[in-house]
């Protein structure tokens, strides 16, 4: 994979170092002589330009690039980077680093971004799925198509506790995608059963609180609806 990096600070060099970890092609733009420090990440390929202008895009061939990464630490840059990205060069896939929490919502496909990166934000849903058992976390937001994903780990009383993944009444607006348990991830099948202290990962293309609250009442502990002659799970749950 093919993957530029607008921004050689800090935050870009470690991403490109882990991707560089991971055997992908890295590219490295900034305008900034004082952030060309070559020498630490020496594998990638570093560009001396201002990644909001077109021939800079142009230099760093964006056109054959599969992922671009917006890690400035300026909003507005990260926004035209992630902007001229899409609509000049069609790159298939955007990340975009949010500086200021109060500049999230113009992260968005109107904007070319299809993945934003808030710090603050990653680091609440962190805190919230250390401290809270029982209770729906939203971990991330996928932006192109508006659902999300859920992390809940259930209490040794929660209702489907000894329940079949099948044998489930699942919303209908919601898809159980992995069981963590202890430090195994298990791809939930039909005859899968529920324990308590399981970490489960669902999405859900709903955002309606009432959608939520079904989905908090199955999983949290309130009497869940079953269904014992539920069909298998068809390949919306792997």
């Amino acid at each position: 994979m093919r993957v530029v990096i607008a921004g050689a600070g800090s935050v870009g060099r470690s991403i490109a170092r882990e991707l560089l970890n991971h055997d992908h092609e890295v590219v490295l733009i900034d305008k900034e002589p004082a952030a060309m420090r070559v020498s630490s990440v020496a594998d990638a390929e570093w560009i001396l330009a201002d990644a909001c202008e077109i021939s800079s895009l142009d230099q760093a061939h964006l056109d054959t690039c599969d992922v671009v990464v917006a890690a400035t630490g300026d909003d507005k840059v990260n926004l035209v980077v992630s902007l001229l990205a899409k609509t000049e060069y069609a790159v298939p896939r955007t990340v975009a680093r949010v500086n200021n929490p109060k500049n999230e919502w113009m992260f968005d496909d109107a904007w070319g971004v299809d993945v934003p990166v808030s710090t603050p934000r990653i680091m609440t849903s962190l805190v919230e799925e250390a401290v809270s058992v029982g209770d729906l976390v939203r971990i991330f937001t996928f932006h192109q198509s508006g659902a999300s994903m859920y992390e809940i780990t259930l209490a040794e009383d929660a209702s489907v506790v000894g329940q079949r993944v099948a044998a489930i009444a699942w919303p209908s607006h919601s898809v159980l995608a992995a069981i963590i348990r202890g430090d195994r991830p298990i791809p939930p099948s039909a005859d899968d059963t529920l324990e308590g202290g399981d970490e489960l990962l669902l999405i859900s293309s709903s955002e309606d609180p009432a959608d939520l609250a079904e989905l908090q009442d199955l999983l949290g502990g309130s009497p869940a609806p079953t269904s014992p002659t539920a069909p298998e799970p068809t390949a919306e749950a792997p």
